[in-house]
């Protein structure tokens, strides 16, 4: 199960260093890009939920293999692609490979090990093992990039999903579906529910692009809204919602949930900006830019580790105050070094910044998000923190990026126009921040 999470893990940074590389080959550029990252993330965050469903009802052996079996088949698309719409489209497909397999690995992980010791120990490697995935894909990418190609960095994970597959076949016990007396899935909800940040997503990084129709963007806009409207209407009379009308009644976890979304879409925006200042503004190679990002990898291990012990010292909403404020400080470095032009390594207080940021942050929200949860919401409110999470980073990208490069602001620093728009965003959580309800953290720092 962990060496599944870990290639997952790693699928959601491998590609940033390689986006340059991959932008030449098919001749498109970084406003295109955003699609290759964006695809996964939205895909992957509006099918979560479903995922999870899933699991319960059709057992869990049967839907880790489905799951993983689908991201090995769209990484090995994604490998041999001749085109980069069908690029994008394995990716998207790798994202339901990873919302149908990870809700059940994760499940199976807590079912193996009796509560107490021994499932705290699992889960502590389950997410050890995700921290590095997320850090590692960075330095392999380049390295990978560097010496055989971007196309590796899909092929590499295939033979280990089969290691996966056979394991889970061998290794873990077969499991019986939910009784045939339960609601039928809510399948109407999961398609709006992707759909409504897909066409968001589509309208705004297709906005003002050469040769696009006019009504296009406009189109798409009113579509995401339509659909998020339609899956309002739809879990208010559905017998089985993907998401019980009861979870908006506690604003303290709605606002954790916002605020996360906002937050991670100004740290996804500053991968991709990193990325995009050091091979396409200094012309650094995919070896020398995953290198340059070394420290960002050291740190982000490092606040991990020491965030979790502050949290119960200082407090939940200092620490997601303090992450916000550093995140926001990074987006002004950014923005002065593309100003000034300065070389790869200026890049270093930026990224330090934003590992900070990560660390206080996300593990501050976490917490917040899944407080005062019981046996019957527990489930729910995790895999919302999960999504808000995903579908934040992928919104973040689209409009910070996909507007900051888009070819209609030519005339502007694309650097200092995605920048802004990332600041506006974390002003914005920083005022949910402080005015959300927050539990108090217990002495050692620990989520309840």
């Amino acid at each position: 199960m962990s060496m599944l999470q870990f290639f997952i893990a790693v699928d959601v940074t491998v590609v940033n260093i390689a986006l340059p590389s991959i932008g030449s080959d098919f001749d498109v550029d970084g406003h295109a890009l955003t699609w290759v990252v964006v695809g996964y993330t939205v895909t992957g965050g509006g099918m979560l939920m479903l995922g999870g469903r899933l699991g319960d009802l059709l057992g869990r052996r049967r839907v880790l293999l489905l799951g993983t079996g689908l991201f090995g088949i769209a990484s090995l698309l994604a490998g041999v692609t001749p085109t980069f719409a069908l690029l994008v489209v394995a990716r998207m497909v790798q994202g339901a490979g990873e919302a149908v397999a990870l809700p059940a690995a994760m499940a199976t992980i807590v079912l193996l090990f009796p509560e107490g010791p021994l499932r705290t120990r699992a889960l502590g490697v389950w997410a050890a093992v995700a921290s590095c995935g997320l850090v590692l894909g960075f330095v392999l990418s380049g390295i990978v990039t560097a010496h055989l190609g971007w196309r590796w960095i899909f092929l590499i994970p295939v033979p280990f999903v089969l290691v996966v597959l056979l394991a889970a076949v061998f290794l873990i016990e077969s499991d019986r579906p939910t009784a045939g007396d339960t609601p039928p899935l809510d399948l109407l909800g999961a398609l709006l529910l992707t759909a409504c940040p897909l066409l968001f997503t589509f309208g705004v990084v297709e906005a003002g692009e050469p040769g696009t129709p006019a009504w296009v963007a406009p189109g798409a806009l009113a579509g995401a809204v339509a659909s998020g409207a339609g899956y309002v209407r739809v879990e208010a009379r559905s017998r089985n919602p993907l998401l019980p009308p009861r979870f908006f009644a506690n604003r303290t976890r709605v606002a954790a949930n916002l605020a996360t979304m906002l937050l991670s879409g100004a740290l996804s925006t500053s991968f991709l900006l990193f990325t995009f200042y050091l091979q396409n503004r200094l012309g650094i190679g995919p070896l020398g830019a995953g290198l340059t990002m070394l420290p960002l990898a050291v740190s982000l291990i490092v606040f991990s580790m020491l965030v979790p012990g502050l949290l119960g010292r200082w407090g939940a909403r200092a620490c997601v105050l303090a992450g916000l404020g550093f995140t926001a400080a990074a987006m002004a470095a950014i923005a002065l070094v593309s100003a000034l032009g300065t070389g790869g390594m200026s890049l270093i207080p930026a990224m330090l910044l934003i590992s900070a940021g990560m660390g206080f942050g996300i593990v501050g929200l976490q917490y917040v998000a899944v407080s005062g949860v019981t046996e019957d919401d527990a489930g729910i409110a995790s895999g919302v923190q999960r999504a808000a999470d995903q579908l934040g980073g992928a919104a973040g990208v689209a409009v910070c990026v996909g507007i900051g490069f888009a070819p209609s602001l030519h005339s502007h620093d694309p650097f200092l126009v995605a920048t802004l728009l990332a600041a506006a965003g974390l002003v914005t959580g920083a005022v949910v921040a402080w005015r959300m309800p927050v539990p108090p953290a217990d002495p050692q720092g620990r989520a309840g």
